[in-house]
């Protein structure tokens, strides 16, 4: 039998002083000294007095909801990071399923990224207290038993856009059926049938502005070229309640070690999570510098960066390793920057994209170096947002194939919309 701590023995006594006193009194006729008595060790004394009622039975902890959603979380951006957010709000500890690769080309197409990588981007969220690698797409009564047998779920997640199997059924169905379903609120402005879009469309752009750059602008052309062909413009509305929810709200404490961290960190990926986790260990509170767009594309060059600021800025956030961010975060690390922040230690990756740096420019770690404070960081992968965009060029017709089934569902998930509450 477990009690409460010592303070809760004397509580016993506040409030049960005539029982307390006929103890005493009892004590003393049977040639027992007070002092004695009142010296009793708090180890010994619950044993004694259990069975009269006056200490109580530690409380039993309340039970947690474990809740499960899953996913293919392929692209990963901020929206599948915010459902995960939204799905942590209705229990207390998520369990999230990552869909397999056979699963996924079976049902939407082939994915660009890996499991191995998906499984690192998955369990690198703040909101993920557990990873199901090879979720199966649908939920099976097999599988459903699992979760609420086995894995101790207490309700299935999902967000308020309908998941059709290729038969036109319900993937949640049974879950339904079972009453232990609850709905979450998408969110607006991004999906990975978008960024696809994006990078298809970042490449037309470029090859044109290789075009325009090998001929003679025709007369009055001359401002053609400058003008992004791209029809995907993100659909994201950045709000301040939106960068609350996904920000820890805490900064370093005044002895804390600050680690700094820059870079563009679009199309979000596995080797942005290693380098995240390597750079939080070597410090106490790690702040990440997001770099604005013009900035982006004066390194990357046109069509670049596939997702903007906000967006950019939200994934880096949901990141468990990441303490805090700058967004819009200078190319160059100067000094009153390293004196504003406190920053102890600035790091950067042996991998990067290989036009990051205009030739002529200075270089933007000179401070740091000069302060004896900067520090390269062996990448543990070498994934870029280039290598990533790379694949789905590689497979051109695989993903526009897939982009036009999926923008059919897309466009009547939109025709059918109706305000979810809450988010």
């Amino acid at each position: 039998m477990e009690y409460e701590s010592s303070s809760s023995i004397w509580d016993g006594v506040y409030y049960h002083p005539h029982l307390f006193g006929g103890l005493m009194l009892t004590a003393a006729l049977l040639g027992l000294s007070t002092s004695y008595f009142g010296g009793l060790g708090y180890s010994y004394l619950p044993y004694m007095w259990s069975d009269l009622g006056v200490f109580y039975k530690k409380k039993s902890e309340k039970k947690r909801i474990r809740v499960y959603m899953d996913g293919c979380f392929d692209l990963m951006h901020y929206g599948h990071a915010n459902a995960l957010r939204q799905a942590k709000a209705l229990g207390d500890e998520l369990v999230v399923g990552v869909v397999s690769d056979e699963e996924i080309v079976a049902n939407k197409g082939p994915p660009v990224l890996s499991m191995e990588e998906r499984l690192a981007l998955v369990s690198g969220l703040k909101w993920v207290d557990e990873v199901i690698a090879n979720a199966p797409y649908a939920i099976t009564e097999k599988f459903m038993n699992s979760l609420f047998n086995e894995h101790k779920i207490d309700y299935i997640i999902h967000g308020d856009d309908p998941c059709l199997l290729p038969d036109g059924t319900d993937a949640y169905a049974l879950a339904k059926k079972a009453g232990r379903y609850k709905q979450i609120k998408r969110t607006e402005g991004v999906s990975s049938t978008d960024i696809v879009e994006r990078i298809l469309s970042s490449l037309k752009d470029a090859k044109a502005c290789e075009n325009h750059d090998n001929t003679s602008p025709l007369p009055g052309d001359d401002h053609k070229g400058s003008q992004s062909n791209s029809s995907c413009i993100s659909q994201f509305l950045p709000t301040s309640r939106r960068i609350v929810q996904f920000s820890n709200g805490k900064g370093p404490g005044p002895n804390a070690r600050v680690v700094y961290i820059d870079g563009a960190f679009d199309l979000f990926h596995a080797g942005h999570v290693e380098i995240l986790r390597s750079a939080r260990q070597l410090g106490d509170f790690l702040l990440v510098g997001i770099h604005t767009d013009q900035i982006v594309s004066e390194h990357r060059g046109k069509g670049h960066p596939i997702m903007h600021l906000h967006e950019r800025s939200l994934s880096v956030l949901a990141c468990s390793y990441v303490d805090e961010v700058i967004i819009g975060a200078p190319w160059e690390v100067t000094r009153d920057m390293v004196t504003t922040f406190n920053i102890s230690l600035v790091v950067h990756g042996t991998v990067a994209e290989s036009n990051s740096l205009l030739a002529g420019e200075p270089d933007p770690y000179a401070v740091p170096k000069s302060m004896g404070i900067f520090w390269m960081l062996d990448s543990p992968k070498n994934t870029t947002t280039t290598s990533v965009a790379q694949r789905i060029v590689a497979n051109h017709e695989a993903y526009v194939k897939r982009n036009a089934k999926k923008a059919e569902s897309e466009k009547k998930y939109y025709a059918e919309k109706v305000h979810v509450s809450g988010d």
